[in-house]
């Protein structure tokens, strides 16, 4: 871990809270805000959001799994994320949020005008504004559990 947590603390609590309490407790309202109050569908959303893990490497991330009125995706759903450009098990709308995380994180200067053709296609623009706070919401948080060490030990803030 790259940040001195003194003992007895629990890492995740005192890094976003203690050390920046008018930053950290307002940042895990909006990481949560993104599971709470999400309206799309169960399957875009993980694949967005375990492209994004994959990406950030976010040890926690890549072993998290959301759940909705006690349903998750399949187990194998992370290796199909990680293959979205030829799994057959996507139907277009999560491939298309897959590809969106990985271009929106790797080259958000390359969504040319045939990506957003394709995208607005399958989504309403609420839905596209939707997935981009998450998926940002996800690589900032991602990369700075993974950065500062904290995946390792991470458990989800409580809102």
């Amino acid at each position: 871990m790259m940040i001195d947590i003194p003992e007895g603390e629990e890492p995740i609590p005192y890094v976003w809270g203690e050390m920046v309490p008018g930053i950290g407790p307002v940042a895990a309202q909006f990481s949560m805000a993104v599971y709470d109050h999400s309206k799309l569908g169960l399957r875009e959303f993980e694949a967005a959001r375990l492209r994004i893990a994959q990406i950030n490497g976010c040890l926690f991330c890549l072993d998290w799994r959301t759940e909705r009125d006690g349903v998750k995706v399949e187990e194998s759903f992370a290796d199909a994320v990680e293959q979205w450009r030829t799994t057959d098990v996507f139907d277009e709308r999560t491939r298309l949020a897959a590809e969106y995380a990985e271009r929106y994180a790797l080259d958000h200067h390359g969504l040319d005008d045939a990506f957003w053709s394709r995208m607005t296609a399958h989504y309403s623009q609420a839905e596209i504004v939707e997935l981009s706070m998450a998926i940002g919401s996800w690589l900032a948080f991602g990369r700075l559990n993974h950065v500062l060490g904290l995946d390792a030990v991470c458990v989800l803030p409580k809102s």
